[in-house]
């Protein structure tokens, strides 16, 4: 709730000068398939997080709509007025289409979803909604997730309806549900999760009823599909605040549901001893990768940074010294991560790539102070591949030690490696790294036909290229005669 500071008429007075800025600014195209609902009977309601945002404006061309009309009818009304339509969320009464409208001086594209007033609910037994449809708004809203997204403007008259308190709550910046918690986890337990995402996008506070039924539920997330767990932390790990997201997962335990590796890492002290434990370590080092992010939020990165320890617990051992050892926890780090990505369907592009950043984010420790020969350097940059970048952030972010001194030193230590790098990649092309000779030179060096022995005088190439740096295609060849003549012994 707001504080003693906190004037709430004040602040719902900019929420509401917010909102009809940006409603005008979606007008020409909201306003004008308003009045095809109107004309042919029916009402249109901009509805839920199109709403909440217009509220916080940063409404974006993404709009939901919620109407009366049954889904034939919605697409009756908006085939011959979209640019695209789509049906495939129908069987759950939601129609999808693209327009294209002029807003000021330029044209803009909207994704607009429209559907029909509706109610849904599991059984105890199934992964998927049950979809009846409603006759009125109240009866849509109130099965709405939370309360600043059971809000809802009919258009064109721009008429709000707001019967659970969603206004005042979006001024209080709190998360609550339009009825009993516990019935809304029942109807869709996904919600649970997005409670949390919701806290980490918006920087809510999740009411303590809530947080209650989240926990005493948590076991209910199991009927929810994997693919839309994925999608559910996805959008909470690209979030402004995904830490706070996490902790809410944690502490209700429901990542011990979808994400047992993080909750048991607070278990675990660190080599060390410089943090609580692994858990805080590494959401610290997931908010340190976030700040280094150049380009928007990077998914990949940032689930590496939050897993990239979670083979610690499995390779606890305490040393006679009274110190703690995780050795080669990086390797089953990225067998865990890989066994855990996969169950939530991630792609094999992420999973490989996450799981590869995961093995060699401990690389850079035997980097020292600057002792690698140019051969390491240049295997540290082919087995990174196209992860490089990546692995420079991962392997900085890695890096929570509050001993400025020791940070300074590590900082300064890869600042060496990555000038070292750039300068090989201006003399070799790291990142093209290919022996002096192909595969016809080869061949045609050695008078053998295409087989095996090429691939293994390929490598043998690669590995002196890698070692000697290049070679230039005389030297080169005059090395593999002589690897040649004593394969022949």
């Amino acid at each position: 709730m707001p504080n003693a500071n906190h004037d709430p008429s004040s602040a719902l007075s900019q929420v509401q000068q917010r909102a009809v800025s940006e409603l005008l600014r979606v007008s020409p195209v909201a306003d004008e398939l308003a009045r095809r609902f109107e004309e042919a009977g029916f009402t249109l309601a901009l509805v839920g997080g199109s709403v909440r945002d217009a509220l916080l404006g940063r409404l974006g061309n993404d709009l939901d709509f919620t109407t009366d009309a049954r889904p034939e009818d919605v697409l009756a009304l908006v085939r011959p007025w979209a640019d695209a339509v789509w049906e495939v969320g129908i069987a759950f009464g939601t129609v999808g289409c693209q327009k294209a409208a002029r807003v000021g001086e330029e044209e803009q594209s909207f994704q607009i979803e429209v559907t029909t007033y509706r109610s849904e609910a599991y059984d105890r037994s199934s992964r998927k909604p049950q979809v009846s449809y409603g006759d009125s708004i109240e009866e849509d809203l109130v099965r709405r997730d939370f309360t600043v997204n059971a809000m809802a403007v009919f258009l064109p008259e721009k008429r709000f309806v707001d019967p659970h308190g969603g206004l005042d709550d979006l001024a209080a910046k709190v998360l609550r549900t339009p009825g009993t918690p516990e019935a809304s986890f029942s109807d869709d337990p996904l919600r649970m999760l997005r409670a949390a995402r919701f806290a980490a996008q918006l920087d809510f506070e999740v009411a303590p009823e809530v947080v209650a039924a989240m926990t005493a539920m948590a076991e209910r997330i199991d009927i929810v599909s994997a693919e839309r767990v994925q999608g559910e932390l996805n959008k909470l790990l690209l979030s402004a605040h995904p830490v706070k997201g996490l902790r809410l997962l944690v502490d209700t335990g429901l990542a011990d549901r979808v994400l047992p590796e993080l909750p048991a890492l607070r278990l675990e002290s660190d080599e060390h001893h410089r943090h609580k434990d692994v858990y805080e370590h590494s959401l610290t080092v997931l908010e340190q990768a976030i700040d280094l992010e150049e380009d928007g939020p990077d998914l990949t990165l940032r689930i590496a940074a939050l897993l990239h320890d979670i083979g610690k617990p499995k390779t606890r051992r305490f040393e006679g010294d009274g110190r703690v050892s995780f050795h080669h926890h990086e390797i089953v780090g990225a067998k865990l991560a890989k066994k855990r990505l996969a169950a939530l369907k991630y792609s094999n592009e992420l999973i490989r790539d996450v799981s590869r950043l995961i093995e060699l984010h401990l690389r850079f420790h035997g980097y020292g102070t600057g002792e690698w020969t140019d051969s390491a350097v240049r295997r540290y940059v082919r087995d990174a591949g196209p992860l490089l970048t990546r692995l420079h952030k991962l392997t900085r972010s890695d890096c929570t030690t509050r001993n400025k001194r020791k940070a300074n030193a590590l900082a300064r230590a890869y600042d060496g490696l990555e000038r070292r790098i750039e300068e090989l990649q201006e003399q070799e092309e790291l990142d093209a790294i290919r022996p002096d000779l192909d595969g016809n030179e080869i061949m045609a060096l050695l008078d053998v036909s295409p087989g095996p022995v090429i691939g293994k005088a390929y490598a043998f190439l690669l590995d002196l290229r890698m070692e000697k740096g290049p070679l230039g295609k005389e030297a080169a060849g005059a090395a593999l005669k002589e690897w040649w003549a004593a394969q022949q012994q």
